[in-house]
């Protein structure tokens, strides 16, 4: 790596989107010291710090967050010059930091994510699943996946796949207990919890009519897939995402119950930085997910195009 600015702006564009020096110097192949020596002369070509350096993390300064931005704009219409000289149709490469929630990524993302590098072998994607909340302006991160939009003018929220959470039981549970006609019938049955976040997860949200009513029963987990093989045991009642529990359902090991009341959306989204330029790798892995998730969710059936 030279030092001219150009070179500059390339290397700390990579610098700031790494969570240490160490990931930055798996990025360039280089060593921890000569990632810390050059970013050290960048500083000395500037006459300011730009990062402060712990053993574990990085953490930019102001001015390094207002060269980040800069870097990161100017590599992205750099790439889009380059992919526009070198034709739409040149092979995808580069890299991708993707983060998904935890269920989502296991049941979908995943797969979708490995067809995606096996079409375009010289994309390498790291994907991360949590299950706490992120929000990945200003992060490493270029895509984040999740269930509904994130209110943050720095990002950019494109729709995946619609989605809506159901009330499921399985057979079982039904024959034992007659099925709920009415969302008042729910005061009358076991209802499986999930406890998300810090949301008030005993409540279940209907749109018509518009109700926020407050279930009990006598299992909570903060763990989906708990709550779900709870469910197909025949313990109770749950309200879930037709991305999970799509298949059972097609399967008929759970039963949708009271259909007629319709529930809010809970669409699947990818948010990532406004920036002038998307990467064309970016650009085509969201149209893949959009794609694949399409195809694996009921209902979903969102527009490829933005």
């Amino acid at each position: 790596m030279r030092g001219g600015p150009s070179d500059d702006i390339l290397f700390f564009d990579v610098v700031a989107r790494s969570a240490s020096l160490t990931e930055a110097g798996r990025a360039f192949g280089l060593s921890v010291s000569a990632v810390s020596k050059r970013l050290a002369q960048l500083e000395s070509r500037l006459g300011v710090p730009l990062v402060q350096r712990t053993t574990r993390r990085l953490t930019l300064t102001p001015e390094g967050e207002r060269y980040a931005a800069g870097a990161a704009r100017l590599a992205a219409q750099l790439e889009e010059l380059e992919d526009s000289i070198a034709g739409q149709h040149a092979d995808l490469r580069g890299s991708l930091h993707v983060r998904s929630t935890i269920g989502l990524g296991r049941a979908h993302i995943a797969d979708l994510v490995a067809e995606f590098v096996a079409q375009h072998p010289a994309v390498q994607i790291d994907l991360e699943l949590s299950s706490v909340p992120l929000n990945i302006a200003g992060t490493g991160f270029d895509l984040d996946i999740h269930v509904g939009p994130l209110p943050d003018s720095r990002l950019t929220a494109r729709r995946l796949c619609r989605n809506r959470r159901i009330v499921c039981a399985a057979p079982e549970y039904l024959r034992r207990h007659p099925a709920p006609r009415q969302l008042s019938d729910l005061e009358r049955h076991n209802c499986l919890v999930l406890r998300e976040n810090d949301s008030d997860y005993a409540l279940w949200r209907f749109d018509e009519p518009e109700t926020a009513l407050r279930v009990t029963g006598n299992l909570v987990s903060n763990d989906g897939d708990v709550i779900t093989r709870w469910c197909l045991e025949g313990r109770g009642l749950i309200m879930r995402s037709l991305w999970q529990v799509g298949p059972m359902l097609r399967a008929g090991t759970l039963v949708q119950v009271l259909p007629e009341f319709s529930t809010p959306s809970a669409d699947i989204y990818a948010t990532y930085t406004d920036t002038p330029a998307l990467p064309r790798r970016t650009r085509a892995l969201l149209d893949h997910l959009v794609r694949g998730l399409n195809a694996r969710i009921p209902g979903g059936q969102s527009p490829v195009a933005t």
